[in-house]
């Protein structure tokens, strides 16, 4: 996040990137602590929270600016629908094959899914999850916190950025633990396109809370349709 203390160009102080450092490691505790070891609650709830209070606490200011109005909302929806289909296309027809060559056990599905979806009102309640808790939760707490705050480690280089997004896809994918080795590739390739997005529109979540949502939403149409296998 881009702070009135840490404006775009400006290098952090020890104290801040220590701080983040701090941040970082807390939010891979929560991560692998709930998904791997269950020894903590849902990490989600924590990371939103911590994404509304971290600036707050750094500066003394809220900052809304990943949540900004795009310049075009159409531009942005284009960018989503993209980027859903570079998602899911690249999920069906490279990562899942190639996760079958190394790990034979199908990947295991959310229990969203896997409670077939055979009422409207079970469907509805389902996009309900998928986009408040999936699409706006999870991407304000991995892309718009965990991912600038390891940005900060870097003092938010170029090649920070990048790293920061290939540590976060990896702990989005240990994210979902519960889908098996296959599943935690997959997701792990889905924060790697969400978190692209996020930077490629500079550092905007609308599009990326957007393409997590049509990802979401076309599953459980699968599941209600009777399409999924």
């Amino acid at each position: 996040m881009e702070t009135a203390a840490t404006p775009q160009g400006a290098s952090l102080s020890p104290i801040q990137r220590s701080a983040s450092l701090a941040e970082v490691l807390l939010g891979a505790f929560l991560v692998i602590g709930h998904n791997v070891f269950h020894i903590v609650p849902n990490e989600v709830p924590f990371l939103f929270i911590l994404f509304w209070i971290s600036p707050r606490l750094r500066t003394g200011k809220w900052d809304l600016a990943l949540l900004r109005r795009p310049p075009s909302g159409v531009k942005t929806i284009a960018i989503a629908a993209a980027a859903a289909a570079v998602l899911l296309l690249g999920s069906q027809f490279v990562v899942e094959p190639l996760a079958a060559h190394f790990w034979p056990s199908p990947e295991k599905v959310s229990s969203v899914l896997t409670t077939s979806a055979l009422s409207w009102k079970t469907a509805l309640i389902n996009l309900a999850i998928v986009w408040t808790f999936a699409a706006f939760g999870e991407e304000l707490g991995y892309r718009g916190y965990l991912l600038s705050r390891a940005a900060d480690l870097g003092n938010r280089s170029k090649l920070a950025w990048l790293l920061a997004l290939l540590y976060v896809c990896v702990l989005f994918g240990f994210g979902h633990f519960y889908k098996g080795p296959a599943g935690v590739l997959d997701s792990a390739w889905s924060g790697l396109v969400l978190g692209s997005v996020y930077l490629l529109t500079r550092r905007n979540l609308w599009a990326s809370i957007l393409a997590h949502g049509l990802c979401d939403t076309a599953a459980i149409v699968a599941v209600f349709l009777g399409w999924a296998n």
